[in-house]
């Protein structure tokens, strides 16, 4: 029996503000691809820097469906986000208010950071260096 290959996972984040979330995420160099509707508002958006793609959604557009899922921002997850140029990317974001562990040496050999999105995502950068 052939076993399936999994190829790529890209969250579909919940949050209350899609403009905000699209301000703070083109902050951290994420473009926006597609969103629906077309125009704004938007119940729904993806934005992409290199190969790691989030997805977006209002908690107001999944209405009562799928009653599993916690109509609150954050969350117990981190998402931790593997980068090049991890140092410059650092000095970048340090004064912007949301970084929450400053940059270091992990014992796993990783330098890395960590900051909180506007919806209070943790995301945790990284470089092998």
């Amino acid at each position: 029996m052939a076993m399936q290959t999994m190829e790529s996972i890209s969250p579909n984040i919940f949050v209350e503000d899609i403009d905000k979330t699209i301000t703070f995420y083109r902050a951290l160099d994420f473009e926006l691809i597609m969103t629906v509707p077309e125009t704004a508002p938007f119940s729904w958006a993806m934005m992409t820097c290199g190969s790691v793609a989030f997805m977006f959604q209002t908690f107001e557009s999944l209405g009562s469906e799928l009653p599993e899922i916690k109509r609150e921002n954050g969350g117990s997850l981190l998402f931790y986000i593997k980068i090049k140029g991890i140092r410059a990317f650092y000095e970048k974001m340090k004064n912007g208010g949301s970084v929450v562990k400053g940059l270091e040496k992990t014992f796993y050999g990783a330098t890395e950071f960590s900051l909180v999105d506007n919806n209070g995502y943790l995301l945790t950068f990284a470089e092998d260096e």
